[in-house]
C-alpha cells in the first residue's frame, strides 16, 4: 500500500469512527425525519425501480424509497448504523439491502440503478469530486440522481464555520461538507453529466430546543463531528468553554431570529434533483 492509499485508508477509518459515536440515528429520527421522504417524492420513486441510496445512515431515505415499492440498496460507510434502520425498516414492514460502502469507491456496476440519492450523507466524505464522479457512474443513463444537503449560509453549514477553528485542520484536498448545499459547487462537480437540473433552498423547522444550552447538550452527545471536536479538546478547558459559548450563541441567534413561542429554529437544506445523460459512445473507423 502506498502512502496516498494508506492515508485515505485511515482518512475513512477516521470518519467511520466519528459517525459511529454518538446517536445519529436517533437525532435523524427525532429532529429531521421528514427529509428523507421529502428527498424520495422529489425524485419521484415508483415500486421496482432500483434505487442506491449513499450516505443512508439508519435509512432516512431508503426506508421511505422502499415503501414506495422501490429495490433498495442503504450504503453507508458506517454499519453501525444498519441495526437501528435494520429495526425501522422492520417496524414499517419493508424489507431494502444494507451494504457497507464508500461514496468515492462505489462496489457497484456502471448504470445500475434508476435512481441514485443521498440525504444529508454524501456531503461529508472528503473528496466531493470522487463522490460526484461515483454518484453519476453508477446511476443508469436517463436515471435520476437526487440529493438533499445543508447549506453553508443556513443554521449546520454556519455550525460547521463555527467549529472549524476548534477542530484539528482538515487533510490535504479534503472540501467542506456544507459546500455541497451550494448550487454552483454541485454543478461545477458533475458539469455537463447531469442535465432538467432541478435546485431549490428550503428549510426545515427544528422544535426541539427550548434553549440554546437544549441545542448545545444535546449535539454533544448525539452528533458525531461535534463530539469528535470536543474529543480533539480534552484537557482544553477554555477552548472548551470557547466552543460551548461560540455554539450556544449560534443557536441564540437563530431561535431568536427565526423563533416564536415553541423556540422554532430553521435549518436551511439544498434539494436538488437531475437525470443522468448518457455516457458519450466511443466510435471507430
Amino acid at each position: 500500500m502506498n502512502d496516498q492509499a494508506g492515508a485515505d485508508k485511515a482518512l475513512k477509518e477516521k470518519h467511520r469512527a466519528m459517525w459511529a459515536q454518538g446517536d445519529y440515528p436517533a437525532l435523524a429520527s427525532e429532529l429531521v425525519a421528514d427529509l428523507g421522504a421529502i428527498l424520495v417524492e422529489a425524485c419521484n420513486i415508483k415500486p421496482r425501480q432500483r434505487v442506491l441510496d449513499v450516505g443512508a445512515g439508519a435509512g432516512n431515505a431508503a426506508i421511505p424509497a422502499a415503501m414506495m415499492g422501490a429495490r433498495v440498496i442503504a450504503s453507508d460507510l458506517t454499519p453501525e448504523m444498519f441495526d437501528a434502520g435494520r429495526r425501522q425498516a422492520a417496524d414499517r414492514g419493508v424489507e431494502l439491502e444494507w451494504v457497507e460502502a464508500d461514496v468515492e469507491n462505489l462496489p457497484f456496476a456502471d448504470g445500475e440503478f434508476d435512481v441514485v440519492m443521498s440525504c444529508l450523507g454524501a456531503m461529508f466524505a472528503p473528496h466531493h469530486q470522487a463522490s460526484a464522479d461515483e454518484l453519476v457512474r453508477v446511476c443508469k443513463p436517463g436515471g435520476t440522481v437526487g440529493m438533499l444537503h445543508w447549506t453553508p449560509e443556513g443554521f449546520i453549514g454556519q455550525m460547521f464555520a463555527a467549529m472549524k477553528p476548534f477542530a484539528p485542520p482538515p487533510p490535504p484536498g479534503a472540501q467542506p461538507a456544507p459546500l455541497w448545499g451550494s448550487e454552483d459547487h454541485v454543478r461545477e462537480l458533475f458539469g455537463d453529466r447531469l442535465s432538467e437540473i432541478r435546485a431549490q433552498k428550503r428549510t426545515v423547522a427544528i422544535t426541539s430546543f427550548r434553549q440554546p444550552e437544549d441545542f448545545l447538550h444535546y449535539f454533544k452527545s448525539h452528533y458525531g463531528p461535534t463530539i469528535s471536536v470536543y474529543k480533539s479538546l480534552s484537557g482544553d478547558e477554555e477552548k472548551a468553554k470557547a466552543l460551548d459559548n461560540a455554539l450556544t450563541e449560534l443557536a441564540g441567534n437563530y431561535i431568536e431570529a427565526h423563533g416564536d413561542t415553541t423556540a422554532q429554529m430553521e435549518w436551511e437544506y439544498l434539494l436538488l434533483t437531475a437525470k443522468a445523460n448518457a455516457k458519450p459512445q466511443e466510435t471507430g473507423l
